[in-house]
């Protein structure tokens, strides 16, 4: 109760609110005068009144004392409570002060090294560690049936019982480690390690149960194999009889489990290791891989990176050694059971291809470094592939074939390494760097540019049959024809063709470019000398048959036979290897790769983008072989070469005996008198001397005749000699008869001039003659026009006449032609060049 509420009841009663009380209970009683006069009441009310108002007298006396009484109690009690509350206040202080060391007691104090933690701090860790210890007895729970499980499993096999008999108990695994991988998969979002750990765990638990399992009955099917003598070559006949049923009853029992297993465990191809195959065939291989590793994996002296072909062949005798016993006993086995389309020799070949493998991936980043050792071992590899291809082996009838394509090839043991692109590009360039040595080792060679001799080419018609024998090539060509098959024959075993035309790109192409480069600079520097003689070019065919000659005079370089001696080694040259590579382009092999080029888009844009390939073409019907060859563009390019070197010869032999007859015709060497040209030709001597100017350049064309047919092929020869005697004998034929200018020529000089074109055809015959490289009857051909000419400026008397009457008479052309023919012997001339002849002479009549 408030203070204030308590001073307001012991205030004295208002006098005034008992008065207005009073005045309203009167009024409501008495509300009027008459009201009050006449009732009799008012007496009695004041009576009641006044008993009232004594009776509140006497109550207020004895509130009074008890207000006094009830103020002293409260004032010692209010006393009382206030004690009370000062030593609670007191005591409140003291519990705030408890309580904060208290709480600073339960603040971690581990920060503090001279501290131990607190007890709040071991409550919650105790705490933990109890949560973890529900987590690891959960988890130990769930491990402890298929441990358990398994342990049954594997107890069946020790106990002696059929390895069989553990398939139930591994069923039973199975299906509870699929039910956990299961419904850690859907819960999977909330601990997904927790659930990957244990589904792995698990897995690895059915997984060396199954191993065991298989294991128990490997080494009874191994037991068993040993007792016939495996791994040695088996004669199966001679073998005990309980020995044999052992053995086939083990195989068979693994054959069992083989079929359950997969029922067991569904599997796709793509899931398929190298090492999976028939379990008794896997087993059979263990015996066989332990050999391999003691000869070729440890120390021993047969274990040598320069050897491979050691292990290729000891494999490869192994799969010849147990054909027999494979097609004969194992696949009988096989018969009886549901494996009865499988190859057992070639499943069990299969099964050893991952040894070498094996091998392989570990050996081979050490002979990386090693072009040589690289390529030997990647050449015993493709020879050990077609060797296993040659024995009957394919990948159908075996577990690595696939039925949706039955078709699939093997790729051999090759493709380990080749299929890898850093050893690939290795190889490649190594096979290129020494290809292009040897290349280089060929060119610089002394001998490079001189002619082979006829005796090497004795042996043409087996090595190159579409090459002419009569083709004497260079050294060097032949050398580079070699070189370049040997690059053949080192990437043609490779299985596929992208890698093939890949070695053909960056290999073997280089080769004829380069080549073709060097004859071409051998050109141009016979150009370049043969206008200039200023300088000797780096490049150019040498005068010894190598590249380099010198000479104090650079004339020596371009003239005379030596000369024509360089074109032709550039001749010889160009057309060998263009000759060759029309045989290789006819040859199987490069006409798969061209059609295979052809077809696939990949190696078209390869082929795009090398120069010396031809263009391919896309062929809508796959079976439609391509147009032309491989080679065709580098033939066209050789092609050209030859023709070029045709011409520097034509043009070379024409320009020296050209040069030669300047002098014979600026001296007027038909009007003088010269010795008997005997010593040119001694079964043809002429009553009339030549000029001594003529010689030289008759001797001259001699020397190269007689040099080009003891060199080059007949066909050749024919060819040039028909284009140098053209071309010389038009010459003759303008400077001494046609084109002679306002000099007329007298019947003695007709005569002179005759002689010397007899002198010419008699030269040729007689150069010609030496070999047999041309009909000599038709060597007088080309010089037809320069005879008949000559004849006609030589005639006299009755056949000057008949020649005259004939050409400027109204003879047909048909009569005067045979009018030529019986005069002069031949008609090449028409009849407008003959009446030019005619005017030639002094006394020729308009």
């Amino acid at each position: 109760m408030a203070s204030t509420h308590i001073h307001a009841l012991l205030a004295p009663p208002s006098l005034q609110d008992a008065e207005n009380k009073t005045l309203l209970e009167l009024d409501a009683t008495f509300p009027s005068y008459n009201d009050l006069r006449n009732s009799g009441n008012f007496q009695s009310v004041v009576d009641q009144a006044a008993a009232r108002n004594a009776q509140l007298h006497e109550t207020l006396d004895q509130s009074k004392s008890e207000i006094q009484l009830l103020i002293q109690n409260t004032r010692q009690a209010a006393s009382q409570h206030l004690h009370t509350a000062q030593e609670l206040s007191l005591l409140r202080h003291s519990i705030s002060d408890e309580l904060d060391d208290l709480s600073h007691q339960l603040l971690s104090s581990f920060r503090e090294s001279d501290q131990q933690p607190t007890l709040l701090e071991d409550i919650e860790s105790l705490h933990r560690s109890l949560k973890d210890l529900q987590h690891i007895k959960g988890y130990l729970q769930l491990i402890q049936h298929p441990l358990k499980l398994s342990q049954e499993a594997t107890k069946a096999i020790n106990d002696g019982s059929s390895a069989l008999d553990a398939v139930p108990k591994y069923k039973q695994l199975q299906q509870f480690v699929n039910s956990v991988s299961d419904t850690c998969s859907q819960i999977q979002g909330t601990t997904p390690q927790q659930s990957l750990h244990l589904v792995t765990f698990l897995q690895s638990i059915r997984e060396k149960t199954w191993h065991d399992i298989k294991s128990a009955l490997t080494s009874i099917l191994l037991n068993a194999s040993e007792k016939l003598g495996w791994p040695q070559p088996i004669e199966y006949a001679t073998c005990p009889s309980q020995d044999r049923r052992a053995f086939e009853t083990a195989f068979l029992n693994l054959l069992n489990l083989q079929q359950i297993g997969e029922k067991l465990h569904p599997t796709t191809p793509s899931s398929r290791s190298e090492k999976d195959g028939l379990y008794p065939l896997q087993a059979l291989i263990q015996p066989v891989a332990l050999r391999f590793k003691y000869h070729f994996e440890g120390t021993r002296q047969t274990n040598r990176l320069d050897k491979p072909e050691w292990y290729f062949t000891h494999v490869l005798n192994i799969i010849h050694e147990h054909q027999q016993f494979m097609e004969s006993v194992v696949q009988k086995l096989l018969a009886k059971s549901e494996y009865r389309e499988f190859n057992a020799w070639r499943e069990f070949t299969l099964l050893l291809f991952p040894l070498l493998s094996r091998k392989l991936r570990r050996t081979i980043p050490t002979l990386v470094t090693h072009p040589s050792l690289l390529a030997h071992t990647i050449y015993q590899a493709l020879v050990f592939d077609n060797a296993v291809r040659e024995e009957g082996f394919e990948l159908s009838g075996t577990s690595a074939s696939v039925k949706e394509t039955s078709e699939q090839k093997w790729e051999g043991i090759s493709e380990v390494i080749l299929g890898t692109t850093e050893w690939f590009n290795a190889w490649m360039e190594g096979e290129r760097k020494f290809a292009m040595d040897q290349y280089m080792e060929i060119i610089t060679s002394p001998d490079a540019w001189l002619i082979a001799d006829e005796n090497d080419n004795e042996d043409l018609d087996e090595d190159a049959p579409h090459i002419d024998r009569e083709l004497k090539p260079t050294i060097s060509a032949r050398r580079v024809k070699a070189l370049v098959e040997q690059v053949t024959d080192r990437y043609s075993p490779l299985p596929q063709f992208a890698q093939r035309t890949k070695f053909l790109i960056t290999v073997q192409l280089p080769l004829l470019e380069s080549y073709h480069a060097r004859i071409s600079a051998s050109l141009d520097a016979f150009e370049t000398l043969s206008s200039t003689f200023m300088r000797a070019v780096p490049g150019s065919l040498g005068a010894s048959g190598h590249e380099g000659g010198s000479s104090s005079d650079p004339r020596r370089l371009t003239s005379g036979v030596e000369g024509v001696m360089r074109l032709c080694k550039a001749l010889l040259s160009s057309r060998y290897i263009g000759a060759a590579m029309e045989g290789w382009g006819e040859e199987l092999f490069f006409l798969e790769l061209w059609a295979e080029i052809n077809r696939k888009s990949a190696l078209r844009v390869k082929a795009e983008t090398t120069a010396t390939l031809p263009d391919p073409k896309k062929k809508s019907d796959e079976g439609e072989l391509p147009e032309g060859t491989i080679f065709e563009e580098l033939v066209t390019q050789y092609a050209a070469l030859s023709t070029r070197a045709d011409d520097l010869i034509i043009q070379s032999v024409c320009s020296e005996v050209e040069v030669g007859l300047k002098t014979h015709f600026n001296s007027g060497g038909s009007t003088q008198n010269t010795p008997d040209p005997a010593s040119f030709s001694e079964q043809h001597a002429s009553d009339l001397s030549v000029s001594a100017t003529l010689l030289p350049p008759i001797a001259l064309l001699s020397s190269h005749l007689t040099f080009l047919q003891s060199t080059l092929p007949s066909l050749t020869v024919t060819s040039l000699y028909r284009k140098i005697a053209s071309r010389l004998s038009n010459h003759i034929l303008q400077r001494e008869i046609t084109y002679r200018g306002r000099t007329r020529l007298t019947p003695a000089q007709g005569k002179v001039i005759q002689a010397e074109a007899e002198l010419w055809v008699e030269t040729c015959k007689f150069a010609l003659s030496k070999g047999a490289s041309i009909n000599v009857v038709r060597a007088e051909v080309p010089w037809r026009k320069l005879t008949e000419a000559a004849r006609i400026v030589g005639s006299e008397g009755d056949v000057w006449k008949k020649i005259c009457e004939a050409t400027l008479g109204g003879v047909n052309d048909e009569d005067w032609e045979q009018v030529i023919v019986d005069v002069v012997g031949v008609s090449e001339l028409t009849r407008e060049e003959v009446g030019q002849v005619l005017r030639t002479r002094v006394d020729f009549e308009h």
